[in-house]
């Protein structure tokens, strides 16, 4: 179940979301649980994983102006509290050569490690305004 790889090897768009209430909502177990697939086949990178939780819903969507921060994209956003350093991880060391060397350009994220914790959210802005704020966040 979830063929994440071959489907992206067939050129299929990953696009990610929550099953929520089905599952927990927890976008960051969802990118681990991508890269760190059950069968090794199947796994993809963690950059490949975010951006499907990430721009790929907005892609399924047919709207391609989301997902990214940039200039005259919707501002909506999450910010997260990041425990330790962002790096570059792939759990497939067929990609690992390549995809983690700086000319690359691969972004950093955080580690997602099976044994690591995960990011929390500490706020959220939908279109401009605070949905979400952790007590003390912005402090």
């Amino acid at each position: 179940m979830n063929a994440f790889a071959s489907l992206n090897r067939a050129g299929i768009a990953l696009s990610f979301g929550s099953d929520t209430p089905v599952t927990p909502f927890g976008p960051w177990a969802a990118v681990r649980a991508a890269a760190w697939h059950h069968t090794e086949s199947e796994r993809v990178t963690v950059r490949a994983a975010f951006n499907a939780h990430t721009r790929g819903g907005w892609r399924a969507a047919a709207r391609d102006e989301g997902g990214v921060i940039a200039p005259g994209a919707p501002a909506s956003i999450a910010v997260w509290d990041v425990p330790g350093d962002l790096v570059v991880q792939t759990p497939d060391a067929r990609i690992a050569a390549w995809s983690t060397d700086p000319r690359a350009g691969v972004p950093h994220l955080p580690d997602l490690s099976p044994d690591v914790d995960l990011p929390t959210c500490v706020l959220t802005l939908v279109s401009g305004g605070t949905a979400y704020e952790e007590v003390g966040a912005l402090t």
